[in-house]
């Protein structure tokens, strides 16, 4: 068996069992005799809007590659996860589907534990807009205290270009400010977000001509890791190691962490992380 019949058979395989995985009754489907679980071929190809015999052609690994069209058809008919989406695409074209948006709807209890795990290191999530949907005690009182902000405030686009403490605690605003829209901009691409930036580019350039410029130089850079130095009204002037992360199965999101380069900077991050918890013990 060559390769190409390898992949066909596998991908013929996969999609047999999901199929068979189906619950009829519950896609609002007739209880009729079945010989099988699941859904009829039939049925998937008619959810799919294809022909039965193509359909029955891809499970038994015949008629070649089909296109990136029919292969999403046939996960939305089959209601794939997006794994199993992007394993199916492997299995047909050897590739991942291309990037669907989707709009954010929070982090996991268990991602914002992973925030909380770093009581030096301020860190957060960010959206493929650049919004900040959930952080950390450090990044409050190193950062920004997002939690004072309204929601729509919350993004880190706005804070550069729009407000003038975030821009004070920059020691080489420009620069940083390049960097943040060639980043920004070749990630929301990357996200398949690019219809969703384009309110805020639109306000953006209203608001500040230097992001006009800057986004009309159309640069791209990858974010990676790297130093930033940042000024603090109570730490003077630190520096700090970034790094940025993929959150897995969510290309909406990303974890930016950003870790003090000195013992004595780390210690006094946790010193005021826990004199805020103690303030807000009190006046709780």
């Amino acid at each position: 068996m060559d390769s190409d019949s390898a992949h066909e058979s596998a991908l013929g395989a996969y999609l047999k069992d999901r199929r068979g995985r189906l619950n009829p009754a519950a896609l609002g489907l007739p209880p009729a005799r079945r010989r099988t679980a699941g859904l009829r071929r039939e049925e998937v190809a008619q959810r799919a809007n294809i022909s039965t015999t193509w359909y029955t052609w891809l499970e038994q690994g015949r008629g070649g590659a089909p296109s990136a069209s029919v292969l999403d058809r046939i996960t939305q008919a089959l209601m794939l996860t997006e794994a199993e989406r992007e394993h199916v695409f492997l299995l047909g074209l050897g590739r991942m589907p291309d990037v669907r948006y989707r709009a954010p709807n929070g982090v996991t209890p268990r991602l914002q534990r992973v925030l909380d795990s770093m009581t030096a290191s301020p860190a957060f999530i960010r959206t493929a807009t650049w919004d900040v949907v959930a952080w950390n005690k450090a990044a409050a009182v190193v950062l920004t205290d997002y939690a004072a902000l309204e929601p729509s405030e919350r993004n880190i686009l706005r804070l550069i270009f729009g407000d003038p403490h975030s821009r004070a605690t920059q020691p080489d605003w420009e620069s940083v400010a390049r960097y943040v829209v060639a980043v920004f901009r070749a990630e929301s691409a990357r996200a398949g977000a690019l219809a969703e930036v384009v309110p805020l580019v639109e306000e953006l350039s209203r608001l500040s001509p230097e992001f006009a410029a800057m986004w009309q130089d159309n640069d791209v850079r990858g974010h990676g890791d790297g130093l930033k130095q940042r000024r603090h009204p109570c730490l003077g002037l630190i520096t700090l190691e970034y790094s940025a992360f993929a959150v897995d199965g969510r290309p909406d999101l990303s974890m930016v962490i950003y870790n003090p380069v000195s013992g004595l900077v780390a210690d006094r991050i946790q010193a005021l992380v826990s004199e805020r918890s103690d303030a807000t013990t009190e006046r709780g």
